[in-house]
């Protein structure tokens, strides 16, 4: 059995129309460091500490790092959601129109081959291989594929993380378990 704070990276320089790999605007540093206190807090000693490859999940996961002694983890499993090769702006209008819907509705847009059930599953599996209590620096939607999948909800966005939120899961076997969703926030998908 295995515990995990499952934390959505600080608010970003850029939204997803503007920049591919941002990094964390002043917000987003403040907020990371917030969300390192937040989890020393919680447990008396280091835990691993896994990221998502880009900027923005690195970035918030540094004060943690820092003040563990460590580094993080790359896993690119636990990264944002694959996009189809399409400019920024259509990126945006693509993401909106997927995050209103189900899975099952999900589609690559003509041309386009992504499998965005199977990435879903790998955000999941990479959470239930973990044995032993972590920390991973995530996505909005990385974070809804794991709470959809405990839940048993199909939708792809079943709940608002906010930035630096901190989700808790429980894995036991093939099981994961929802112990405490993260604080929500005002985000526009449409």
């Amino acid at each position: 059995m295995a515990r995990i704070y499952m934390i959505r990276h600080g608010e970003a320089a850029a939204g997803w129309s503007e920049d591919k790999d941002p990094g964390l605007s002043d917000l987003g540093r403040a907020q990371s460091e917030a969300a390192a206190k937040t989890i020393m807090s919680r447990e008396a000693s280091a835990l691993p500490v896994l990221s998502s490859p880009l900027k923005r999940c690195q970035e918030t996961s540094l004060p943690l790092v820092a003040a563990w002694s460590q580094t993080a983890v790359i896993e690119p499993r636990v990264a944002e959601i694959p996009s189809p090769d399409l400019s920024l702006e259509e990126r945006g209008v693509w993401l909106r129109q997927i995050m209103t819907g189900t899975w099952a509705e999900t589609e690559a847009p003509i041309g386009h081959d992504l499998d965005l059930i199977g990435w879903r599953q790998s955000v999941v599996d990479a959470l239930l291989e973990l044995k032993s209590d972590t920390v991973i620096f995530s996505h909005f939607i990385a974070i809804n594929a794991a709470v959809g999948h405990a839940l048993d909800d199909p939708r792809v966005i079943c709940f608002r993380p906010d930035n630096c939120s901190v989700t808790v899961f429980e894995t036991q076997g093939d099981k994961l378990s929802v112990l405490e969703q993260g604080n929500e926030a005002e985000t526009k998908v449409n």
